[in-house]
């Protein structure tokens, strides 16, 4: 069988834009009819994708294969590392959990990984006119060539010629360039087919002279100048961009403000960026307490360390804010880990990600969470199963598609799980959960997700993706401007991100030596 040729996307750095010019040429060659499969053997990410199958893929993968207009797989992104902690990362293997593990442990598995990512990339040649593989970090990060699976090894496992990326914006893209190629052995710098400057704003005429001595150098060429693309609506594969939010200015009278925990293990913050996009909405992402008060909504994302976090909450006094806003009957959201922070106890007998077996919740939503040693990964299709401030108007009777990634499971308050914790807790009214599940991975269900509290003002469910339901972002934002006495829009921005795809794709083809790149496609 023939197999489709490769072409990869190295960087100098991390965040370099990597995943945006992989997603950019994955629309532009799918636009010249070719079928077209992202590729990343090795992504280090928290923020995740569950595939049509219940497979877990990095969140940028799932992108790029919306980009390329195919299904994404577990095949894309073969090995998902998810940090929980400075030292162990979640290891997932084509989709499913492999195991925890620290640097040291992780590199004894390397041999039986490589004919993993190997096999993954085979299939996906099989099937395929062309694959786009994105690269990690810098491939002359010398410490770590070693054991290299996800760089050059994967370059050289699919023959393909390397496009170098080089971020501009940040300063030093010559030296970045140079000092790539120094480290890079022979035989990989034979493998580097043209250089990316990324994120330029100016006159690329001005670079000129800086190109030309590139390539004397180096003899490698530039294959073109990418201008700074500002507002894409595409997630950040990582938390290094929620820097930016942070520093964002808080809303004015007439705007909402929506502050997101800014969790040291936070995972999915990708679920606020439609949120992020809607007119007279301020998302900001907060780790001190005194930046809760004013807002119009709190939210306790998803964490990859739910126990840990719940402790960084109680340390910093957050945990008290939130309690107190909880007493004054204001807004409060929590998704997935920051869901379970809301129930009464965390329960781990299997250390599945805590130390201790047992951490007590805020105690403001009546169920405690039990983790299990299987993750829950789907899609799924829910309705309201509660009047709340994601569940009004239209949003109340329609399907909401979203996706499950947890190992925590909710269990009703109990008298057994109430005397656990001495009996003193609030009394929020029974048990009600937020949405009713009635679809998972395609097939029937019925089962409850998440909590409300008695006065509607505390919801917390185990849903990802929520808001790129237009009906649940119009019921938020419309239910909050009520509560401020600001006129109600009626509808929100429908959130899509072909228009993110296209205008990378267009840049791409304005910006980039189109035959030069089809030539280091091979195609």
């Amino acid at each position: 069988m023939k197999l489709a040729p490769a072409i990869m996307v190295q960087g100098t750095a991390s965040s370099v834009g990597k995943s945006l010019v992989a997603t950019a040429l994955c629309r532009l060659f799918r636009q010249d009819g070719l079928r077209v499969v992202p590729f990343k053997a090795q992504n280090m990410a928290l923020n995740a994708f569950v595939t049509p199958s219940g497979g877990e893929i990095g969140r940028a993968q799932a992108a790029q294969a919306e980009a390329a207009c195919v299904e994404p797989t577990a095949d894309m992104n073969p090995i998902l590392l998810k940090p929980e902690g400075d030292r162990t990362s979640q290891v997932v293997v084509l989709g499913k959990p492999y195991g925890r593990m620290g640097a040291v442990e992780y590199h004894r598995h390397k041999p039986q990984l490589r004919s993993v990512v190997a096999e993954a990339l085979l299939r996906l040649r099989q099937s395929s006119d062309l694959v786009v593989i994105e690269g990690a970090g810098s491939p002359a990060e010398i410490n770590l060539k070693e054991h290299d699976i996800v760089n050059m090894s994967v370059a050289r496992e699919a023959d393909a010629k390397v496009l170098l990326v080089g971020d501009i914006d940040r300063g030093g893209v010559f030296a970045a360039f140079v000092g790539t190629m120094e480290l890079l052995d022979p035989d990989e710098r034979a493998r580097i087919a043209a250089f990316v400057i990324n994120k330029f704003r100016g006159d690329p005429d001005l670079l000129a002279p800086g190109l030309t001595f590139l390539t004397q150098r180096t003899g490698v060429p530039t294959l073109g100048v990418l201008p700074y693309l500002p507002r894409l609506t595409l997630a950040d594969e990582d938390s290094i961009g929620l820097d930016d939010r942070r520093r964002r200015a808080r809303a004015a009278k007439d705007e909402i403000e929506i502050a997101v925990i800014r969790l040291p293990r936070i995972s999915n913050f990708d679920d606020f960026q439609p949120l992020e996009h809607q007119a007279g909405v301020v998302v900001r992402y907060v780790d001190q307490p005194t930046e809760l008060g004013g807002a119009d909504l709190v939210v306790l994302p998803g964490s990859k360390s739910t126990s840990a976090d719940l402790g960084w909450l109680r340390q910093t006094g957050i945990a008290d804010a939130i309690l107190a806003r909880a007493a004054r009957h204001e807004p409060i959201l929590g998704i997935c880990g920051g869901c379970q922070m809301l129930g009464d106890e965390i329960l781990d007998p299997h250390d599945v990600e805590a130390t201790s077996p047992c951490t007590p919740g805020l105690a403001l939503l009546p169920f405690f969470t039990l983790f299990a040693t299987s993750k829950s990964t789907a899609q799924v299709t829910a309705r309201v199963a509660a009047p709340t401030f994601l569940g009004e108007g239209t949003a109340a009777g329609a399907d909401i598609k979203a996706y499950e990634i947890h190992m925590g499971h909710l269990h009703p308050r109990t008298a057994e799980s109430s005397a656990r914790l001495g009996g003193q807790l609030p009394n929020p009214g029974p048990y009600v959960p937020a949405f009713t599940i009635v679809g998972r991975n395609g097939e029937t269900t019925s089962m409850g997700d998440g909590a409300v509290s008695a006065d509607g003002n505390i919801v917390g469910t185990l849903l990802h993706g929520l808001f790129e339901n237009p009906a649940v972002t119009t019921s938020l934002l419309d239910h909050l401007r009520r509560r401020r006495g600001l006129p109600t829009h009626g509808q929100s921005v429908v959130w899509s991100r072909e228009a993110a795809y296209e205008r990378l794709a267009l840049s791409a083809r304005q910006n980039l030596d189109g035959r030069l790149l089809r030539q280091i496609a091979g195609i």
